[in-house]
């Protein structure tokens, strides 16, 4: 009679029992998805985690120009021109001694936004689309790229969390050279790469990135809102 009886108050708590262990099954499961997300917030913030990785290659560069066909030309002869002895100085070739494009590995692999705050030491975080207004208030944003400032890639279909890489030259008022990482996916770091103003304006709203691999300036333009900087501004070395 007594096994009866305990019998009966087992199986009349078993329910209450497993409504307890689902209860608390949901809670770590709520607490496990809140502590993921907040990770994921955090590594979004620095720079860090796999989906920040999404900046583009550039695998649509221009094409070449057709080379013309050569015509005949009719022989003509060639008349010697007395030339006076004179020393002659070599053209000034803007740009001659400067590196080729080139991609290094770092001594670890880098996302653009991190690489980006080592080398300018802009306090900027989060997503590179949301540096240039992170930034108002913090350091001074212009219009036209000035020498160590970061380029500020906007947000896009394309480029979903931005992109921002670093001025190291301003060539003219239509072409700079910078340094950045991970824009071809791989988590490198791209230096002497130039980078073409192509907007009808001239104001540095709409640019092409030299595509390193194919040795060309790709066909893909990007919408850029600016530049933040928080050094001096130096002019362009051959204005």
């Amino acid at each position: 009679m007594t096994g009866l009886i305990v019998s009966a108050a087992l199986a009349a708590a078993a329910p209450a029992h497993a409504s307890v262990e689902s209860g608390l099954e949901q809670q770590v499961a709520g607490l496990t998805k809140q502590v993921t997300g907040l990770t994921r917030e955090i590594g979004s913030f620095f720079g860090f985690g796999g989906d920040q990785a999404n900046n583009p290659t550039d695998p649509a560069p221009v094409a070449e120009h057709k080379t013309p066909q050569p015509r005949e030309l009719a022989a003509r002869p060639i008349q010697a021109v007395p030339v006076a002895h004179a020393t002659l100085a070599a053209p000034d070739v803007p740009g001659a001694d400067r590196d080729k494009p080139r991609t290094e590995k770092g001594f670890k692999k880098f996302f653009c936004v991190e690489y980006a705050r080592l080398r300018s030491g802009l306090a900027v975080f989060g997503d590179a689309k949301h540096w240039w207004e992170r930034a108002r208030t913090l350091y001074a944003r212009v219009a036209h790229p000035v020498e160590d400032a970061v380029m500020v890639f906007s947000g896009s279909k394309r480029l979903k969390r931005g992109h921002v890489a670093v001025v190291t030259e301003v060539v003219s008022d239509r072409e700079i050279i910078v340094d950045h990482a991970n824009w071809q996916n791989k988590r490198e770091i791209d230096l002497g790469t130039p980078v073409l103003d192509v907007s009808p304006k001239n104001d540095w709203t709409m640019v092409r990135v030299w595509d390193i691999p194919s040795g060309q300036f790709g066909a893909r333009t990007y919408a850029v809102s600016g530049f933040i900087t928080k050094g001096l501004i130096r002019e362009a070395r051959n204005n």
